[in-house]
């Protein structure tokens, strides 16, 4: 009966293992677009910064693919802000989603420990039922045809005969 408990167990630290490798690398993977996505965020906010100390009649270009298309200042600042607000939308559900992993791998974590501590207790229960004989106790008393056997931990039952 150990065995299948031990291939259980083998089998529980196979799939955490390859569930902590996993996370570690879209982990990671979060990292770095988190890192990429606020070098975007800075960027859009210098450009905007110091388009805002321009005049408003200065001539703005927009690169699209390999040519420049006039804009206005105005559109040209709308548009960094919005790049600054999707940056900032995408950085908090990378976070959320890193938090996530960690806890999955948290929670998987505790399971096999919860595994474990269940293993040792069957294992001690198991140990427990091969108890020394019991030491019959001392005379009848009042209870003809039982007769009380007490084991050395404190158990002690009623045999009937």
């Amino acid at each position: 009966m150990a065995a299948p408990v031990d291939l259980e167990l083998k089998k529980a630290f196979t799939e955490l293992q390859a569930k902590v490798i996993d996370t570690q690398q879209k982990v990671k993977l979060a990292d770095i677009q988190i890192e990429q996505l606020n070098r975007t965020k800075k960027h859009a906010h210098l450009t905007d910064t110091e388009i805002m100390t321009l005049v408003d009649e200065t001539n703005m270009y927009e690169g699209v693919g390999r040519m420049f298309i006039l804009q206005s200042k105005e559109v040209i600042h709308s548009q960094l802000l919005e790049k600054q607000k999707i940056a900032e939308e995408k950085i908090k559900e990378l976070e959320q989603k890193k938090s996530y992993l960690e806890r999955s791998v948290k929670e998987a974590e505790d399971n096999i420990r919860e595994m474990l501590m269940a293993r040792r207790a069957q294992q001690e229960i198991s140990s427990r039922s091969f108890l020394p004989p019991p030491i019959p106790g001392k005379g009848r008393g009042a209870h003809v045809g039982k007769q009380p056997l007490f084991y050395p931990d404190g158990l002690f039952i009623w045999m009937i005969w």
